[in-house]
């Protein structure tokens, strides 16, 4: 197949582009400078300039192709709604050039969406269209694609980590370098699940290969690593002091981080390793925290 893919040269897409290729597959990569150009020509994929702003260009690369894969999120959380929202009218646009067709466009949410209530894993087959969380735009968007005869698929997101990147966490790190110390909000008894890049990049690949219109995957390798573990883990790697914050003083210390340092996100991919036959092989996150990487 010939794959336009959003997002190309960004930490997710730059990872999906070497699984597809080594699939035998052509991938065209989205992206917005000459540098970002240059990466993803390098790992072997097609260069398409333009920007998820750039709705005239989302319809043309995905009207050039046989599959899309939609990665691009502006990350900017201090702006996380408008972006949220912003993303729902990207996917519409890409789903216009699609109609009609039998071709698959993946869009990306969050695992949240698929939490039945407190305290419960997220579950593939559940979808909360009512949440208050603002990544609901990107999924409704997809359901009313899905409505109009789209192939939609969602795969939704956990915390993706290599020894670089770990999802939140890499904010957390900033954040809590600059203030020099590590923190949790109370006793920090929250869970967060996780899965690795490498294993991320290849459900992606199956999801496009085998993936079921209206389906809902989970990239999930581990379904709950506790907040406190995640936080000690980080002070020996970087030699910080841990710190316990009152609940009303979080978001003096956090920020924009506030929110989801006290919600709980555990989920299940169990349907996921079914029905794409899935299974995660990489470093847990605890393991790749052990082995931080981090730029001079």
């Amino acid at each position: 197949m010939r794959i336009f893919l959003t997002g190309a040269s960004g930490f997710i897409g730059s990872h999906i582009i070497p699984e597809l290729v080594g699939a035998g597959h052509r991938v065209l990569g989205l992206v917005r400078s000459e540098t970002g150009a240059a990466k993803v020509a390098t790992l072997g994929a097609e260069v398409h300039h333009g920007g998820i702003d750039d709705h005239d260009s989302l319809r043309a690369g995905a009207d050039a192709c046989d599959a899309v894969i939609h990665t691009a999120f502006d990350h900017t959380f201090t702006n996380f709604a408008a972006n949220c929202g912003r993303d729902g009218v990207a996917i519409r646009a890409l789903g216009e050039a699609l109609v009609g067709s039998d071709r698959p466009l993946i869009v990306t949410s969050g695992v949240g969406l698929g939490t039945p209530g407190p305290g419960e894993k997220a579950v593939e087959d559940h979808f909360d269209a009512g949440s208050h969380n603002p990544r609901v735009a990107s999924e409704l968007a997809g359901r009313d694609l899905l409505d109009r005869g789209v192939n939609v698929i969602t795969m939704r997101l956990s915390q993706i980590h290599d020894r670089r990147k770990q999802g939140l966490i890499s904010p957390l790190i900033d954040l809590s370098l600059e203030k020099g110390a590590l923190a949790y909000v109370g006793d920090g008894a929250v869970d967060w699940c996780a899965c690795p890049i490498d294993d991320t990049a290849r459900l992606y690949r199956l999801a496009v290969e085998n993936g079921v219109a209206g389906a809902r995957y989970h990239a999930v390798a581990e379904e709950a690593v506790s907040l406190s573990a995640i936080i000690d883990r980080l002070a020996v790697r970087l030699g910080l002091p841990v710190v316990s914050i009152a609940p009303d003083e979080a978001a003096g210390h956090f920020g924009w981080l506030t929110h989801f340092m006290t919600m709980n996100m555990p989920a299940s991919s169990a349907l996921t390793r079914e029905r794409l036959g899935w299974s995660p092989v990489g470093p847990s996150l605890l393991e790749d925290l052990a082995r931080l990487e981090r730029d001079a």
